[in-house]
C-alpha cells in the first residue's frame, strides 16, 4: 500500500506538471506574432471576414477566459478545430498518431535490443578493445543529429548501398484497409498479410535507425557505467568469492542492480521521441503527428499546435509513471523508498 501511495503521489505531481504545460503552451501559442485568422483565410480575405473568424475562434476574449474555455472543451474531448485542415484537431491527431507511435516503438525496441547488450559487453572488460571501440561509436551516435543521419541513410539507399524504401509507410502499389490498432506492423500480422508486414517493416527500418542512434549510444554508455559501478559492491564481490561464474553474476545479478538507469533512459527516450521525431518524419515523408505539428506551426494553427504539445506531454507523464512502476518491479529498493 505504501508503494501504491508513492506511485499515486508521483502521478499527482505529474498531473500538476501537465497543467503547467497546458498553461505555458497555450499562452505562447496566443502571444506569438501573427494573426491566425488572417493566415487561415488568406491574403484576399476582407477585414469583415477576419473579424468574424476572430469572433468564432474566441480570440477577442481575454487570454484567461480563452484558457478556461479551452480547458472546459478539453475535458469534453474537444481540442477545437484546425484552421489548416478544417477538421477537428482530435480527428487529425487520431489519424496521425499511430504512424508516429509505431515509428517510436520500433526505434525504442532497437535502442533496448542494441544499447543494453553493447553496454554489457563494454562493461565486461573495462578499457578493453571493445570498450574503447564502443566509446567512439557512442560519441558519434550522440553528436550526430538525427536529421543528418536520416539524410545520410537516404542517400546511401538512393545510390544503391542497400535496397530499402526512403519515403512513406507503405508502397503505393500495395493496398491495406484493415485497421485494428492503426499500427501497420501489428495490423498486417493480425490480418495475415505478411506481404504488407514485410513491406511496412522495410519502410520503417531507416527512419527507426535514424531515430534510435542517439538513444542506443546513451543507453550503451549508461549501462556500462552502471555495471562497472555496481560490480565493486560488497555483495557482488561475495558472489564472485563464492565461486559464482562471472557471466552468471553479470547477467543474473549485476544487470538487475544496474537496470534502473537504462530503463529510465528508455522510458524518457520513448516519451521524447513522440515530440522530437518531426525532422526524421519530414525527411522520410512519414505521415505522423510530429510532421503534422510542424505544418501546424507553419500555418500558425493554434489549436493544432497546442493539441500536439499536450499529446506529447501526456506521453511524458505516462512514460514516467511506467518507468516508476517497472523499476519498482525490477529494483526492490524503490519499493522500500516508497515505504519510507
Amino acid at each position: 500500500m505504501d508503494y501504491i501511495y508513492y506511485l499515486s503521489a508521483r502521478a499527482g505531481r505529474l498531473l500538476l506538471v501537465f497543467v503547467g504545460l497546458s498553461m505555458i503552451i497555450f499562452s505562447i501559442a496566443r502571444l506569438v506574432p501573427g494573426d491566425p485568422a488572417r493566415i487561415a483565410l488568406g491574403p484576399m480575405a476582407t477585414p469583415e471576414q477576419v473579424a468574424e473568424l476572430h469572433e468564432s475562434m474566441g480570440l477577442n476574449e481575454p487570454l484567461v477566459n480563452q484558457y478556461i474555455q479551452y480547458v472546459g472543451n478539453l475535458l469534453d474531448g474537444d481540442m477545437g478545430e484546425s484552421t489548416m485542415t478544417g477538421r477537428a484537431v482530435v480527428t487529425d491527431i487520431q489519424q496521425a498518431l499511430p504512424a508516429t507511435l509505431e515509428l517510436v516503438v520500433v526505434a525504442v525496441f532497437f535502442t533496448a535490443c542494441l544499447g543494453i547488450p553493447l553496454g554489457l559487453f563494454a562493461a565486461y572488460k573495462p578499457n578493453g578493445v571493445f570498450d574503447q571501440f564502443s566509446r567512439i561509436i557512442s560519441l558519434v551516435g550522440v553528436v550526430t543529429p538525427s536529421f543528418l543521419l536520416a539524410i545520410i541513410l537516404q542517400l546511401m539507399a538512393s545510390v544503391g548501398w542497400f535496397d530499402l524504401p526512403v519515403t512513406e509507410r507503405m508502397s503505393s502499389m500495395m493496398t491495406f484497409d484493415q485497421s485494428y490498432t492503426g499500427l501497420l506492423l501489428i495490423d498486417s500480422l493480425l490480418a495475415g498479410r505478411f506481404d504488407i508486414f514485410a513491406d511496412s517493416f522495410q519502410h520503417i527500418l531507416l527512419p527507426a535507425i535514424a531515430l534510435s542512434a542517439a538513444g542506443i549510444s546513451q543507453v550503451m554508455r549508461i549501462t556500462r557505467s552502471s555495471m562497472i559501478e555496481f560490480s565493486h559492491r560488497d555483495h557482488v564481490e561475495t558472489l564472485r568469492a563464492c565461486g559464482v561464474s562471472r557471466p552468471l553474476v553479470n547477467f543474473k545479478y549485476l544487470l538487475r542492480l544496474s537496470a534502473s538507469a537504462p530503463l529510465t533512459i528508455l522510458g524518457l527516450e520513448f516519451a521524447s521521441l513522440i515530440g522530437n521525431a518531426f525532422v526524421v518524419e519530414m525527411v522520410f515523408s512519414w505521415p505522423g503527428v510530429a510532421s503534422y505539428g510542424v505544418r501546424s506551426i507553419l500555418h500558425k494553427d493554434f489549436n493544432a499546435v497546442v493539441g500536439v504539445v499536450l499529446v506529447s506531454g501526456v506521453f511524458f507523464i505516462v512514460a514516467n509513471l511506467l518507468i516508476d512502476f517497472v523499476i519498482g518491479l525490477v529494483d526492490p529498493r524503490v519499493k522500500l523508498k516508497g515505504k519510507s
